[in-house]
């Protein structure tokens, strides 16, 4: 496909980009029924399980008029049964785009390198963009705006957290991860965010104190303190975290009108105490809803080019 646009990390859009697609994933949410991919065939090629993401795909795909083909991981065996390179290059030839949910990012650029057509990241272990542009659908859907707010993100620097990152400084918004010493962002995650950001007043940090890092926050934000793939380190994990939990203490002391995220799915007990995403504040059911409409306003940008 001559010309193709792959969307492997945040930072493959413009800050226009951004505001652009969340703006045209909200008319499609109002306006279901437009097909612009009648006939587009997507493969969703998956190392690992998903409901949101696998579910969003399929169905915007089928509603904008595309037809989409699931390859789970004992189907293809991706960089085992085969390379990744002849994966790709097979793939290509009988699709118009792949989105691909895996553990490597670095097996996800390297598919993209070999795809002649374009190859949207459904998550890898460095960034998971598709869920963050859902998410900033669903702020600004509840505050009106992206530009002057501040999140604050407590738990693990996962992926999800280095999206958030990245991508937030890009709209106006200020960033602020709250981690135990050793488990939060790199330096040069957040330095490239700062570099990014559309307003030399955005703030982006990194703290270790829960309290300080919620404190006047417009939202709260929170994921699992253990990735899929690291599940061996679960217990030394709930001990190190202990004290990060999301409660309902810990939210009041953000804005009054915060609300409060999770991309799911929760492990309660752990990074969220039991009955927070029934919490009259969060929005963590609308935010994996959400997923439908952005996932099919990207594949339109995606795939109009």
């Amino acid at each position: 496909m001559a010309g193709k646009r792959d969307f492997i990390s945040i930072t493959d859009l413009t800050s226009q980009e951004i505001f652009s697609i969340v703006d045209r994933a909200r008319e499609l949410k109002d306006m279901p029924g437009s097909r612009p991919l009648n006939g587009v065939r997507v493969a969703l090629l998956f190392e690992k399980p998903s409901l949101r993401t696998k579910v969003s795909f399929q169905i915007g795909i089928q509603e904008l008029g595309g037809f989409s083909l699931y390859l789970g991981p004992d189907e293809v065996g991706l960089g085992a049964r085969e390379p990744v390179s002849d994966v790709s290059k097979v793939l290509s030839g009988y699709v118009d785009c792949i989105v691909a949910r895996v553990f490597s990012h670095e097996m996800l650029q390297e598919l993209a390198c070999y795809s002649s057509v374009p190859v949207i990241n459904a998550l890898s272990d460095r960034e998971h963009p598709c869920q963050i542009m859902s998410d900033l659908l669903t702020i600004s859907e509840n505050k009106g705006r992206l530009n002057s707010l501040k999140l604050a993100y407590v738990g693990d620097g996962n992926n999800v957290a280095r999206t958030l990152c990245l991508g937030l400084p890009m709209v106006g918004m200020d960033f602020v991860i709250a981690s135990p010493i050793g488990y939060g962002l790199d330096q040069e995650d957040l330095d490239r965010a700062k570099e990014r950001a559309i307003d030399n007043n955005n703030v982006v940090s990194s703290v270790s104190d829960p309290l300080s890092a919620v404190k006047s926050a417009d939202i709260v934000y929170t994921d699992v303190w253990t990735s899929m793939g690291d599940e061996s380190e679960s217990d030394i994990r709930r001990e190190i975290f202990s004290g990060y939990t999301i409660t309902d203490e810990l939210l009041g002391e953000a804005k009054p009108d915060a609300i409060f995220m999770h991309d799911m799915p929760a492990h309660y007990g752990e990074e969220v105490m039991e009955g927070m995403l029934d919490h009259p504040q969060s929005v963590a059911y609308t935010q994996a809803n959400n997923r439908l409409h952005c996932q099919k306003a990207i594949l339109e940008f995606i795939l109009q080019k």
